[in-house]
């Protein structure tokens, strides 16, 4: 039976190498949910060229047509008004960027629009799912200033949990051109045979591995020094991965029953943040808190184990260098022995992450001499909650006790 759409999550990463001696990536990738947060929009867009000129490209093109599709402003329509509001290539006569975007919803409706990047890729399993596509001719106003016969793909499905749509720049198609192993290139075939290959031999991959995985084979095809701009994206249907975080002691007293006893039913990964709401769930359910190994140097207070928790740490201190960290982007190297990267990491590979937030003040973060940056439980974690949905596109609930 397949499961309520509610119980699907859909998952969307992507990885991107640019080109050898640029400063720029000439592909981009945007990803964006509308209000209500029931529908995604992800579009990979590849300017033409490479480096900043191309970036530029890619940005208007990817901006717009997401921002068109989300206004339900009809396919063709949107690529009318791109294709005629930009310039083309006067040396070359092609068009100044492509793209491919898919427009995912909650009821697991997906529609698929292509324009001249290589073909996106739908496995269901480890099996290609073959989907129809309708062709529909754009209408350029000036024919002699751009390519003749343009067409758009229009394509939908209607999704199943572990489904994977896989769209990809021709960097990746074009991976090895002119080497003895692929003189024309490592082509759509091969792309195709290594990402189900991938998938049989790890069928849980998350969106983000698999794209990694990708672009970093085709990087490898190219002598480790990429000729072209090298992006892949994955939108992956599946269960969602839950994450419940306990920080702060309880308003009330006679409430710490009813706190541990969230801890104690939650049914995903689970984060204590803070040393008196530790020591309140292990009062409660009779459990012992103990050493997390050496401590070492990091800045922060060190991290605490207690069976059932994935993560013990300090509260206020670690929340606060999480929220620093995330605004300033995902840190690709992140120190295990961290606090605050090992939470970073739990919340990154979690879908629906859970709050629940004790509203005793702590007189200690009322001292006006303590830094500035101290600001109260409650705020640190409502700008947490509001990076991980607006940068990378979780879902959250905050519940106060």
């Amino acid at each position: 039976m397949t499961p309520p759409a509610s119980d699907i999550f859909i998952e969307i990463d992507h990885f991107q190498k640019k080109k050898k001696g640029q400063a720029a990536p000439g592909d981009v990738f945007l990803a964006q949910k509308n209000q209500s947060g029931n529908r995604i929009i992800a579009t990979l867009s590849d300017g033409l060229g490479s480096g900043i000129k191309a970036n530029v490209l890619a940005s208007l093109t990817a901006t717009m047509i997401s921002k068109f599709v989300l206004m339900d402003i009809p396919p063709e329509h949107a690529a009318e008004i791109i294709i005629n509001s930009l310039p083309v290539c006067s040396e070359r006569g092609l068009a100044y960027a492509t793209f491919t975007l898919v427009d995912a919803r909650q009821d697991m409706s997906v529609r698929i629009i292509e324009y001249d990047n290589p073909p996106m890729l739908i496995l269901r399993g480890t099996e290609p799912v073959t989907v129809e596509k309708e062709r529909i001719p754009i209408r350029r106003k000036n024919k002699k200033t751009g390519p003749q016969n343009e067409t758009l793909f229009l394509s939908e499905l209607t999704a199943l949990p572990g489904d994977r749509v896989i769209f990809f720049s021709d960097g990746v198609t074009q991976a090895g051109l002119g080497s003895p192993p692929y003189p024309c290139g490592w082509g759509t075939e091969g792309v195709q045979n290594h990402i189900i290959t991938t998938v049989h031999s790890d069928p849980l991959i998350s969106a983000s591995a698999l794209a990694r995985n990708l672009v970093l084979t085709a990087e490898n095809t190219n002598s480790e020094e990429p000729k072209d701009d090298i992006s892949c994206a994955v939108m992956y249907f599946r269960k969602p991965r839950d994450l419940l975080v306990m920080t702060g002691p309880p308003f009330r007293p006679e409430s710490d029953r009813e706190f541990a006893r969230i801890f104690a039913e939650f049914p995903g990964k689970k984060i204590i943040s803070g040393g008196t709401s530790a020591q309140i769930i292990a009062r409660e359910l009779g459990k012992t808190i103990g050493n997390d190994g050496p401590v070492r140097n990091t800045g922060l207070p060190p991290s605490s184990k207690m069976e059932g928790a994935d993560l013990v740490c300090e509260g206020i201190l670690t929340l606060g260098a999480v929220a620093e960290e995330l605004s300033c982007g995902d840190g690709a190297e992140r120190d295990e022995k961290n606090p605050a990267s090992r939470l970073i990491e739990l919340f990154l590979d979690s879908d629906r992450i859970t709050f629940v937030v004790g509203t005793k003040i702590n007189q200690v973060h009322q001292d006006p001499n303590m830094p500035v940056e101290l600001e109260i439980r409650r705020n640190v974690v409502k700008k947490i909650a509001s990076l991980l949905e607006e940068k990378y596109l979780k879902v959250t609930h905050i519940r106060y006790i």
